[in-house]
C-alpha cells in the first residue's frame, strides 16, 4: 500500500495515481502532513498550521 514519504501515513492508491509522477509509487506529501503542502509540481513548508 502506498504511504506518505513525509508523514507515513496510508494514502489510498487513487490518491498516489492521481498526486504522484509516473513512476513514483509513494507521494511526497498527504493532507495528513501538518508541515508541508504540495505547490504545483513541487513541495514547501507550510505557511500556516492547518485546523482539523
Amino acid at each position: 500500500m502506498p504511504e506518505c514519504q513525509n508523514c507515513g501515513a496510508f494514502v489510498t492508491r487513487a490518491y498516489a495515481r492521481v498526486f504522484t509522477p509516473i513512476g513514483i509509487e509513494n507521494p511526497r506529501v498527504c493532507p495528513n502532513c501538518e508541515d508541508k503542502i504540495r505547490d504545483g509540481a513541487s513541495v514547501r513548508e507550510a505557511r500556516s498550521t492547518r485546523r482539523t
